[in-house]
């Protein structure tokens, strides 16, 4: 059984440092991915005037691209217009932008899970490690 737990702590000890670089290093590069695009919300955003960095200011930069744009059409989605509407590109531009916006936003959670699946790999290991050298009937 110690030899299980020694093995078991060292796996799950290295599993959640590979876990914790991989979430650190998807949070960093989103990031500066976003940062070099260099958006900044408009005055009438739920957060106005501000650099586009995290997930919150993805949200209302996505949320306001959306908002002009069916102000523009006259609360029209792209698939409530006919072919002949000139509008119709307008929405073609702001699907992809917000996706790309909203792909940020995910890019975060996740990275941000991976960072806690890590951490809690890590613990794991920690306490298999302390366990092992603890005298206990686990047989």
């Amino acid at each position: 059984m110690k030899k299980i737990l020694t093995i078991s702590s060292f796996f799950a000890i290295i599993a959640g440092i590979i876990l914790v670089i991989g979430g650190v290093w998807g949070i960093f590069f989103t990031y500066k991915n976003i940062t070099q695009e260099k958006i900044v919300t408009p005055a009438d955003a739920t957060i106005s005037q501000q650099p586009v960095r995290g997930p919150f200011t993805l949200k209302a930069q996505a949320d306001i691209i959306r908002k002009h744009v069916l102000a523009t059409t006259g609360g029209k989605t792209y698939a409530e217009m006919s072919r002949e509407d000139a509008n119709r590109n307008l929405w073609i531009t702001a699907t992809t932008l917000t996706t790309a916006l909203n792909l940020g936003i995910l890019t975060y959670v996740f990275s941000g899970l991976i960072l806690l699946f890590g951490c809690v790999s890590i613990w794991t290991g920690v306490i298999f490690y302390a366990l092992r050298s603890r005298k206990n009937n686990f047989a």
